[in-house]
């Protein structure tokens, strides 16, 4: 009862935070990051280390303002998303701006698609833009939360406009009602392996990280068409989508190329825009054994 009454107050809470306008929430968005970045140093240690592998070349004084960049996306993102409580149909198409012609990509073929991602900001707005334009069933999977009451809301607000969510941690039952019709189904697959003995190793910005096997093996048995998508920010509160089309024929590849094609990939739009990605995840948290050279990439002729 008293959990329940809890989550009511908060529910409530969040609720009002989300009736205010956009200006307002990135005006306390930016006292938030003051907070976050400059008093509490959330991740901030996870941050800088990530950006030092990544981009030796830069500065301290470089490094610092990109991880200043991240930090303001990362607390509008979270903003932004208390937001979607509230938010309707016509709040999304202004957050939410692409060319009509990157969903001709997903029309034309009789085949499933898998959209390979990563974790850009904002993802919470382009999956609610994404959904409202797709006109085949969408598929999103995604790490549950751990906390049940924020667990429930995420699943509320991405599902609203038709989104079915898959959770990772128990992909094969969900997904088997959706196995024999088609579907697009989008996979955020830079996140650190459960297991990284049963990972590719592959050289990421130049030192040893795993990826996940499922994404590409699925693509092969599956038979999918594979498109890599980016999503990032146009402006405050503005974002837009991004795809490219790989294969309609993934078994064709070599075992490992449509990942380390995805690897590619990922690195150029980071590049791109390095203060887009969450830095505040560990890329490189498992470190590499000897034991994993036969799950090392880097071997294939490429």
């Amino acid at each position: 009862m008293k959990v329940q009454l809890t989550n009511r107050l908060l529910y409530g809470l969040l609720y009002l935070v989300s009736l205010l306008p956009l200006w307002a929430l990135h005006g306390l968005s930016d006292f938030v990051t003051f907070v976050v970045y400059r008093i509490i140093g959330y991740r901030k240690e996870v941050v800088l280390s990530n950006l030092a592998i990544a981009f030796p070349e830069k500065s301290d004084a470089e490094r610092s303002k990109i991880a200043k960049a991240f930090y303001t996306n990362f607390t509008d993102s979270m903003l932004e998303s208390i937001k979607l409580i509230s938010a309707g149909g016509r709040l999304i198409d202004k957050m939410f701006v692409t060319d009509p012609k990157v969903f001709e990509l997903f029309s034309g073929t009789e085949k499933n698609i898998q959209i390979h991602a990563l974790h850009n900001f904002n993802w919470e707005i382009v999956n609610q833009g994404v959904s409202r334009e797709m006109k085949l069933p969408f598929l999103g999977v995604y790490q549950p939360i751990i906390n049940p009451f924020f667990e429930q809301l995420f699943k509320e607000i991405r599902s609203r406009f038709g989104t079915v969510l898959i959770p990772a941690n128990d992909f094969k039952n969900n997904f088997l009602p959706h196995q024999d019709k088609q579907y697009v189904i989008a996979l955020v697959a830079d996140q650190n392996p459960g297991n990284p003995a049963k990972a590719w190793w592959v050289n990421f910005f130049g030192k040893p990280a795993p990826f996940v096997m499922g994404p590409e093996k699925a693509a092969r048995m599956r038979d999918t068409v594979v498109v890599f998508g980016n999503f990032y920010k146009l402006r405050r509160g503005v974002y837009t989508f991004t795809v490219e089309k790989i294969t309609d024929d993934p078994a064709s590849l070599q075992p490992g190329e449509l990942t380390l094609r995805y690897i590619k990939y990922i690195e150029d739009r980071i590049r791109e825009r390095p203060d887009n990605y969450l830095w505040s995840h560990r890329r490189w948290k498992h470190p590499y054994k000897p034991e994993y050279a036969g799950l090392a990439l880097e071997t294939l002729n490429l």
